[in-house]
């Protein structure tokens, strides 16, 4: 052993820290070149094109509906819109390519506060296994103004990906409160509107798809400050709530059907109550989006506002639903926690007064639970607690059930 030596680099035993040898042969390999092996292994996986284990949009919608109630039409185009995104990945990255090359499509989803927008999006990306980031519109300002340029979206992306660039370029952003960078109208105002029309228009390049600079964290890699990622293969989701979108479209629709080529179809309810399949270009433009920005949001999808009925089936019937989630908290305490059906209509009732969507109803029972967590914890021998609706009400106290004592041996008998 003393003339062994590095079959690859030749160095010898006493140069090295460690030599490897072979269990088949007299070779051997010194721990430098097993790094430098290494190293080239993970560079050449990262070059390979990665290829989706794809699941078909069925089976997407029937994953959505675990997490997400209702909005049944919403989840079969999301689920659709995400499955051709990513078969478009596969696609593009085939030697089928050359042939046709297909665009991306990104989406635009329009619904009230709480309707579960945001949930929609992450669920798809932790269902799809790829990075996500989920950014306020409202953060965001022109490149030069105090605030966050739309570069920065791409900087968290990278974060997520743990800067594997490969994999934060088929990630997924969400851009929440879309409607608020809407451009000003007030021709009065001789500002120049950083946070609205410029916005948007620093966010074209990025969502059509563009190879773009990011700045990195220097304590991450103290060797290199930027680096280039491809936004071509990035989904980008944007969402708001559009309150003032309905009345635009309800006035072009009344406009349709005043004169001689009047539209003498009634206007039902229920067709007034879903506007959102009436919603047309040009009401985003004229509720302030720039043409630009419209045309790269081609799929518009629009979720409806809950109902009590689906109010009280996101209390009880989704993965971690709020329910299930008290209850578990009790359980820790050896607490057994239940609610009487007129309970959670009365639970209900207040987040449809409230008009916060799934969130309101986290506020409810947090102010409900609150009084109950407090004392739950000291009560000895307490097995269980019954939330009723005089409760909620302040009309009394809950239901409670005290475990049985033990009785002891009476030793005089």
């Amino acid at each position: 052993m003393n003339d062994a030596h590095c079959s690859f680099c030749g160095k010898p035993q006493g140069s090295v820290r460690r030599l490897v040898s072979s269990p088949a042969s007299d070779c051997f390999i010194c721990d430098t070149c097993i790094e430098i092996c290494r190293s080239v292994v993970e560079d050449n996986k990262k070059k390979a094109p990665e290829k989706f284990r794809l699941p078909a949009p069925m089976e997407i919608k029937a994953q959505l509906d675990e997490f997400i109630v209702g909005q049944d039409n919403a989840k079969r185009a999301m689920a659709v819109a995400v499955y051709n995104h990513y078969k478009r990945l596969n696609y593009n990255s085939s030697i089928r390519a050359r042939s046709v090359e297909l665009d991306k499509s990104n989406i635009l989803l329009i619904g009230p506060t709480g309707v579960g927008k945001t949930l929609i999006a992450k669920t798809l990306a932790r269902m799809l296994q790829v990075p996500f980031v989920c950014v306020d519109a409202t953060t965001l300002t022109e490149a030069g103004y105090v605030g966050d340029d739309v570069e920065s979206i791409l900087s968290k992306l990278l974060i997520a990906a743990d800067y594997d660039v490969r994999r934060a370029e088929m990630g997924i952003v969400y851009i929440d409160e879309i409607d608020k960078i809407a451009k000003k109208t007030d021709s009065r105002n001789l500002t120049r509107d950083v946070s609205g029309e410029g916005v948007q228009q620093g966010l074209l390049k990025i969502l059509e798809g563009s190879s773009v600079e990011v700045s990195i964290e220097k304590r991450r890699l103290p060797h290199q400050e930027t680096m280039t990622m491809d936004t071509s293969n990035i989904l980008f989701i944007c969402g708001g709530a559009f309150v003032r979108l309905r009345e635009i479209v309800e006035e072009r629709c009344v406009r349709s059907t005043v004169g001689f080529n009047a539209d003498t179809e009634e206007h039902t309810p229920e067709h007034e109550y879903k506007f959102i399949d009436n919603v047309r270009p040009n009401d985003l433009i004229e509720f302030g989006l720039i043409p630009e920005f419209v045309g790269r949001l081609p799929v518009v999808i629009g979720l409806e506002a809950l109902n009590k009925q689906a109010m009280l089936d996101i209390l009880t019937v989704p993965k971690n639903n709020l329910i299930d989630q008290y209850k578990t908290i009790l359980k820790i305490d050896g607490v057994e926690l239940s609610f009487e059906q007129k309970a959670l209509d009365a639970i209900a009732d207040r987040g449809l007064e409230l008009n916060m969507g799934a969130r309101g109803l986290r506020t409810i029972m947090e102010e409900i639970m609150l009084d109950i967590m407090y004392k739950c914890p000291s009560e000895k021998g307490l097995a269980s607690v019954v939330v009723t609706a005089d409760y909620i009400q302040k009309k009394a106290r809950p239901k409670l059930r005290y475990k049985p004592q033990k009785q002891t041996a009476n030793l005089l008998r």
